[in-house]
């Protein structure tokens, strides 16, 4: 069983590190070790957590199994960094995570990005009643897509 929670400061630094993990396999997929949840700094989480809400996921065993963080901008809450342990891939955590935070954080309109490579992560969202609007170049070989979604289903386009 699985408990999506809210984190806590003292979570920061095995979130950190859940975080390297679960996003290595992005890097290899990008053929770029230096995308941004790879170098993230503590400080710099440490300062994002106070900013917004950070859910995670823990198993009854109480292991870090996944984690998303969430960021008010006006009407629009900015969804990122969901990440799901390696070892608990393919069993709906994300969905679950995802739409944790969409319940926790209730927003006119939520947003989220992921590389355009992502497929994985694309057919998740969309099946989530994301959209596409907006592509854009993080790095040279690094291209991202923003989706979005309004919470009365009409779409987030724009």
């Amino acid at each position: 069983m699985m408990r999506i929670v809210h984190a806590c400061e003292e979570d920061l630094p095995e979130i950190l590190a859940l975080q390297r993990l679960a996003f290595h396999s992005e890097a290899d997929l990008l053929g770029c070790e230096t995308i941004p949840p790879m170098v993230q700094s503590l400080p710099d989480l440490v300062r994002e957590f106070g900013e917004g809400t950070v859910l995670k996921a823990v198993s009854d065993e109480g292991v870090l199994a996944g984690s998303v963080r969430g960021f008010r901008d006006g009407e629009t809450l900015r969804i990122g960094k969901l990440m799901v342990h390696p070892g608990f891939q393919g069993r709906g955590l994300g969905r679950r995570l995802l739409a944790a935070m969409e319940e926790e954080c209730p927003s006119c309109r939520y947003e989220l990005f992921t590389s355009v490579a992502s497929n994985r992560n694309l057919e998740l969202y969309r099946s989530m009643g994301y959209e596409p609007f907006r592509e854009t170049d993080l790095m040279p070989g690094v291209r991202l897509v923003y989706l979005a979604k309004m919470r009365n289903g009409a779409l987030g386009l724009g």
